[in-house]
């Protein structure tokens, strides 16, 4: 089982950065594929970006809306996956989610993802 907690959020004017950090316990947090989701208001939960397990290759998974301005990365010895984000946009605005799966399904798809965090606010001024 994996316990997962997001930091890092806050409010950014519009075209300012951002860390996300994901701090998750347990001792097999690197043979969890690691997943980040947005929920803004009146909203569904949608995909931003995922990070394989390190010993399969490592690879990273974005959103369209994200893919060049938001970078995910894994840390297994700090046992931590962080989303870099850039270039942050108003519609960024969302409650930011980080999920963790055993699971080799699809990463974008929220069902897949057994473990999740309570969320950390991001909100992007104009």
């Amino acid at each position: 089982q994996v316990h997962v907690v997001e930091s890092g959020g806050g409010l950014v004017q519009a075209g300012g950065s951002l860390r996300l950090s994901c701090a998750a316990s347990g001792r097999t947090f690197s043979y969890y594929r690691m997943g980040w989701f947005r929920q803004a208001p009146g909203k569904e939960r949608e995909f931003v970006a995922a990070i394989d397990i390190s010993w399969s290759g490592g690879g990273t998974y974005y959103a369209d809306s994200v893919k060049g301005r938001f970078t995910i990365s894994r840390d297994n010895d700090k046992n931590t996956v962080y989303l870099q984000m850039n270039s942050l946009k108003p519609e960024d605005t969302a409650v930011y989610y980080c999920a963790a799966t055993a699971r080799f399904e699809n990463p974008t798809t929220p069902r897949v993802y057994d473990y999740w965090g309570q969320g950390t606010q991001v909100t992007v001024s104009s």
